[in-house]
């Protein structure tokens, strides 16, 4: 019993030491995407988004960008042209490795928003909001323990 009430008295500082992880929609925009699409934090997922005129183009990595395979996985995205636009469904199907993709009628200006949701096999749903839809810089994304500075704190999800 008196090494129990010891490994749980060790164990408290431990779990107060561990790293905090942030995943805020300001301090993702601050950081470089990796295929110039907009990030958000979605449960376990960053979510990619590129939606150009027409096409949506979704990857799914995990917090350490490693790609998730969407394989047997489904999605939807909701477009909304405006304050008072029009709203548009998307159906996301799997394509390739992490990705999921659709087609739609639909023009990308400063003020639409998409929400999207995800479900993979054996998982949550998730979703995210993705507006503005601002144009990103293409580049490799900063890991924690590289060894940069990224300038953002990190809350466990």
């Amino acid at each position: 019993m008196s090494k129990l009430i010891v490994a749980v008295v060790l164990s408290v500082p431990l779990m107060m030491c561990q790293p905090v992880w942030a995943h805020t929609d300001a301090s993702l925009d601050a950081m470089p995407s990796p295929h110039g699409g907009q990030v958000r934090a979605a449960g376990p997922y960053h979510l990619e988004l590129i939606a150009k005129d027409g096409a949506l183009v979704l990857h799914v990595t995990d917090h350490a960008w490693q790609e998730i395979h969407t394989g047997g996985g489904e999605g939807k995205a909701t477009i909304q042209q405006g304050k008072s636009g029009s709203k548009i469904t998307v159906k996301l199907e799997p394509s390739q490795q992490n990705k999921l993709m659709g087609n739609a009628e639909f023009h990308v200006t400063p003020e639409t928003v998409i929400v999207v949701f995800v479900k993979l096999p054996e998982q949550d749903a998730y979703g995210a909001r993705f507006t503005p839809l601002k144009p990103k810089s293409v580049g490799k994304t900063n890991k924690v323990g590289d060894g940069h500075d990224h300038g953002h704190q990190h809350k466990p999800h």
